[in-house]
């Protein structure tokens, strides 16, 4: 049996619970509070991430760099989102992602951002490069783009 967390329900719960803790949190730090914390606490989590997965300053591609995040947050792994793939456009860093668990059960045209799931491509990307960067989320799938889009800068 491998190693869990809790003996009955495993390790994983919903995303209505996930979401209404966002929401609660939103609620009673008001939305850009609320964005601050789940960001910051995604990024903690992706830089944990990438340093179990042995990615800090890896020399991989970024094909593989997305593939290794994928599997760890995908399907196979705590199914936070599927990775598409990462590309490297003028010197930003894109991560293409779908099925976010921020972007789950929401309305077509929501302003909702992926707060969490950001953080943690964030994080994980800051060590796996081992540079402060910027993060963005410039394309929605609730807003009509076919991936959430994050895009990662360099902070001189």
């Amino acid at each position: 049996m491998p190693n869990v967390l809790r003996k009955e329900l495993g390790d994983f719960n919903s995303i209505a619970c996930f979401k209404a803790a966002i929401v609660g949190m939103e609620e009673a730090l008001g939305e850009k509070a609320a964005a601050i914390a789940m960001i910051s606490a995604g990024r903690l989590r992706g830089k944990k991430l990438a340093e179990e997965l042995g990615l800090i300053k890896t020399s991989l591609s970024l094909e593989d760099i997305a593939y290794k995040l994928g599997l760890a947050l995908g399907k196979e792994g705590t199914r936070l989102c599927i990775i598409e793939k990462i590309v490297n456009e003028d010197s930003v860093i894109k991560v293409y992602t779908s099925e976010t668990v921020c972007s789950a059960d929401e309305p077509p045209d929501s302003t909702r951002k992926c707060t969490f799931t950001m953080g943690a491509i964030w994080g994980a990307i800051e060590q796996i490069f081992n540079k402060r960067m910027k993060g963005e989320h410039t394309e929605s799938v609730l807003r009509g783009g076919t991936h959430d889009v994050f895009e990662f800068t360099v902070l001189e």
